[in-house]
């Protein structure tokens, strides 16, 4: 990862607002490899990364001349980057081929998603989707999920055994998953995709 500093960074952002290529590669070089990472986390596609990175250094350099020296270049950068990537996932909304593709990227980080959502009170989605099981397994998903108790714990609670407590977790979990991707809002999930990658 390439370091500079703030007197040499000053130095290069002042060039770069008077049209200077150079030094515009300079900030490119310690900063693409960064922001590179943090979409990434966001999009999960290398392409559409590589594309936004790109979409962010030509807006960096059409408007270099508004560049404020006195503030934080990585926070304008990084700002910059975040809207480019709100911009990707309005453009996903209203594309089903897209959409698909994306919701496919965070089914595999739905447990984090989940665990979120978890945090969040009175989430009107997450107890709609609860809801939506059979008695049972909404006893013991509420237990298990929502009150951290063990399956041990939740077999001696109800009188039925662990391997009956996972089997139901496993149908739960998909029966919410399910739920949740097909009933959430975009903003939500891609508020659930920003916040494990903020930058």
């Amino acid at each position: 990862m390439h370091l500079i500093s703030p007197h040499d960074e000053r130095e290069l952002l002042s060039l770069l607002k008077q049209g200077n290529e150079q030094a515009f590669e300079k900030i490119y070089k310690v900063y693409s490899s960064r922001l590179f990472g943090n979409i990434y986390k966001m999009v999960k596609s290398e392409t559409t990364t590589q594309e936004i990175v790109q979409d962010v250094f030509i807006k960096i350099w059409n408007n270099r001349a508004s560049i404020d020296l006195d503030k934080s270049f990585r926070s304008y950068l990084f700002k910059i980057a975040e809207n480019k990537v709100y911009d990707f996932f309005r453009k996903v909304a209203s594309d089903k081929r897209m959409r698909a593709q994306v919701l496919a990227a965070a089914t595999e980080h739905y447990e984090h998603i989940e665990e979120l959502l978890f945090k969040k009170e009175n989430n009107l989605i997450l107890q709609k989707a609860i809801n939506s099981l059979s008695p049972q397994r909404q006893q013991v998903f509420r237990l298990c999920k929502l009150e951290g108790k063990s399956y041990e714990e939740v077999s001696r609670e109800l009188g039925i055994s662990a391997s009956t407590i996972s089997d139901h977790i496993v149908k739960a979990n998909k029966a919410v998953r399910e739920y949740l991707f097909d009933n959430i809002d975009m903003t939500i999930l891609l508020i659930c995709l920003l916040l494990p990658a903020a930058v």
